[in-house]
């Protein structure tokens, strides 16, 4: 589990947080008007919201969500159902054959856990996930996670440590169950 970082309100990290936030939600509210069909324009609308080439295997059924868009990276012939949301102000990295299912959540970032800082700045921690892995519906992935290659995890997991690779993983808080082959 990768440490979580704290930015205070007003911190150099955060200059430019707002505008980022309303360029993304600009971006994939256009990508969310297209038709699946269109995989062309939603790769394009993708790269515009990342700001990089998007793999011509990459599949994405709308709608989907993002705070920035900015620090996602994926891996070749990666699959995103709809509804999925992105928070990656700390990055998200997803291997080559990710496959996300419908309402999946990786959240990169939060606020601080005491009550006298919480409004003071977020936290965040990236998100790494492996080459292979299959992320059931409406799981959730936190902040600081790292799931192995060819792991699964169960729908509507919560994820809050990391998943060693070739296991299933399911359950609130989610606990690996066995080792896949």
């Amino acid at each position: 589990m990768i440490p979580s970082t704290h930015l205070p309100s007003g911190s150099p990290g955060l200059v430019g947080f707002r505008e980022r936030v309303e360029q993304a939600i600009r971006v994939t509210e256009h990508l969310n008007t297209l038709p699946y069909d269109d995989q062309d324009a939603i790769q394009a609308a993708w790269s515009e919201l990342t700001g990089q080439p998007v793999d011509p295997t990459f599949r994405l059924i709308p709608p989907v969500y993002s705070d920035h868009g900015v620090n996602i990276r994926l891996g070749r012939n990666v699959f995103v159902n709809q509804g999925c949301r992105f928070n990656d102000t700390g990055g998200i990295e997803l291997g080559d054959d990710v496959m996300l299912g419908p309402n999946v959540s990786l959240i990169t970032s939060g606020h601080p856990v005491a009550p006298s800082e919480r409004r003071n700045g977020i936290t965040h921690a990236p998100i790494r996930i492996g080459r292979n892995v299959w992320i059931g519906a409406s799981a959730t992935i936190l902040q600081g996670v790292t799931i192995g290659d060819d792991a699964v995890i169960g729908a509507g997991a919560v994820v809050a440590h990391d998943i060693p690779a070739a296991t299933l993983a399911v359950g609130v808080p989610a606990r690996v169950i066995r080792t896949l082959t």
